[in-house]
C-alpha cells in the first residue's frame, strides 16, 4: 500500500496515533510525489506529441515523394 495513504488511514482510524508533524510531513511528501507524477506525465505527453509530429512529417514526405514519382496531385 502507498505509505502516504497508509498513514492517512491510520490517522482516520485513530487520530491520536499520528502527530500533526507526521501529517504535515506526509502532506508535503504526497504533494512532491504528485508533482513528480505530473512531471512524468507531461514528459510522456510531450514525447508522444513529438512522435506524432514526426510521424505526420514522415507521412507528408512520403505523399510528396509519391506525387513526384507518379506525377499525381
Amino acid at each position: 500500500m502507498n505509505k502516504h495513504i497508509g498513514l492517512v488511514k491510520k490517522w482516520l482510524a485513530n487520530p491520536e496515533s499520528i502527530t500533526k508533524e507526521e501529517l504535515k510531513a506526509n502532506a508535503y511528501a504526497a504533494a512532491d510525489a504528485a508533482d513528480a507524477a505530473y512531471a512524468a506525465y507531461a514528459a510522456a505527453s510531450d514525447a508522444a506529441y513529438a512522435a506524432y509530429a514526426d510521424a505526420a512529417a514522415d507521412a507528408a514526405r512520403f505523399v510528396k515523394q509519391y506525387e513526384e514519382l507518379t506525377n499525381e496531385r
